[in-house]
């Protein structure tokens, strides 16, 4: 598949383990609930996990942090040196996870290619953040991954394919006559079950034709009606600094190898799962915000005045809803510049920071948000979800959403680390 940016890829697979331990959620979830992670350390205990392989984000900041990442990078080369992972080459994987709800999420596994990636603001590349990038998230992000043998993904990255034309027509019990079973295994807490299937060569070649139909320029003008705008096909879902963190570490790898070796070194590419942006499972969550060592009336205080007519209570405008200890209420900003609530709060929120001090943390669910929020010197902020139809034609013509904008699913529905892919 050279016409596209995505394309099979070497994929690492468990060998004799049992997959339930073995499979963890993404290392961005319950980040202020380090119950979860202790729990799920408990059940895991002494048997081969991915949990073994990753740094939960909570951790990143702990003044052990490099002997965690050390201890990791050595555990990935002990499960390589025994034989646990096993390779399948030249691979496109498709994913059945049925959800703890009931509904089965699609998708596909496979590679990305960096150089058709640019997380910049305004960037014009096939592959594009759908939110603005942290830049300051990367660097301790790039300390796991720079001396890591492999990564283990939980990009999810979106294609705008409303006629179901790439991935759909693969749960066919015809097309899956065509097909292996590489694993199915239930996911711990709540995570549900997933299945994985290995493409045929056909199906590859079925796959890479209907997303280069998808990619075509021509296609593209006519159905966003974006004469002259460069053409984007994929868009990132979940796992953007991830992704940001792979693109910043082969950046700086680039320079010291050969053009040769550019043209295919494992590092030029990080492995993802793809999902239709259509898929009837797939719904945009909002992702709310909880402030911590802050004076809340203070921080209201500043919020009504930073807009001019903004008010307490519901109105036109953004209307933002806030909890704190003992009390709910609503603030409304009048005509607002940003598109959506979460840019005029987030705009507020970044500079009420730099100025005031305080963290912030990023949550899924409105009763995990309230109960934080209970707590002394905090304030909760529930934001509204996004249409899943605004995302494509606000990147397109907007450039990224603010940071935090959208979520597909709980957080154990997100991914699950199950295979890897060598990256040296």
């Amino acid at each position: 598949m050279s016409k596209i940016a995505f394309s099979p890829a070497d994929i690492l697979l468990p060998v004799d383990c049992g997959l339930t331990k073995w499979a963890v959620v993404a290392c961005d979830q319950y980040t202020s609930e380090p119950e979860y992670w202790e729990r799920v350390d408990k059940f895991v205990g002494d048997a081969p996990s991915t949990l073994r392989l990753i740094l939960p984000e909570s951790k990143l900041e702990d003044d052990n942090v490099e002997e965690e990442i050390a201890k990791i990078n050595q555990t990935m080369e002990q499960y390589l040196q025994e034989e646990r992972l096993r390779p399948v080459e030249n691979s496109l994987l498709l994913l059945e996870r049925k959800l703890n709800g009931g509904k089965t999420r699609l998708g596909l596994i496979g590679k990305l290619d960096l150089e058709q990636y640019d997380y910049a603001k305004g960037s014009g590349t096939p592959i594009r953040a759908t939110e603005g990038t942290v830049l300051s998230r990367i660097p301790p992000r790039m300390r796991v991954r720079k001396n890591a043998p492999i990564e283990l993904p939980h990009i999810m990255v979106l294609i705008d394919d409303p006629d179901r034309t790439v991935i759909e027509p693969l749960t066919t019990d015809q097309a899956k006559k065509q097909m292996q079973m590489v694993y199915s295994a239930t996911l711990m807490e709540k995570g549900g079950r997933v299945s994985g299937f290995l493409l045929s060569d056909k199906q590859k070649q079925d796959v890479e034709d209907k997303l280069t139909a998808l990619a075509d320029p021509k296609r593209f003008e006519e159905f966003y009606h974006a004469e002259g705008k460069p053409v984007l096909t994929f868009a990132m879902g979940d796992g953007n600094h991830s992704l940001a963190t792979a693109k910043a570490c082969w950046e700086e790898l680039k320079p010291t190898l050969s053009p040769e070796e550019r043209e295919n070194h494992p590092a030029r590419y990080a492995l993802v799962e793809l999902v239709n942006l259509h898929d009837d499972s797939l719904e945009f969550e909002a992702i709310h915000r909880v402030l911590f060592g802050v004076d809340p009336k203070k921080l209201l205080a500043d919020f009504l005045a930073a807009y001019p007519g903004a008010h307490y209570g519901e109105g036109e405008g953004h209307q933002i809803r806030y909890v704190m200890a003992g009390e709910k209420g609503v603030v409304t900003v009048p005509n607002p510049t940003a598109q959506l609530e979460v840019g005029t709060l987030q705009s507020f929120l970044d500079k009420y920071l730099e100025e005031n001090g305080g963290k912030i943390d990023y949550i899924h669910g409105e009763d995990v948000t309230e109960r934080l929020a209970s707590q002394p010197e905090s304030i909760g902020f529930i934001l509204p979800a996004m249409g899943k139809d605004q995302l494509f034609p606000t990147v397109i013509f907007d450039g990224a959403l603010p940071r935090k904008t959208f979520s597909m699913g709980e957080a154990n529905d997100k991914r699950f680390y199950l295979e890897a892919r060598k990256i040296k």
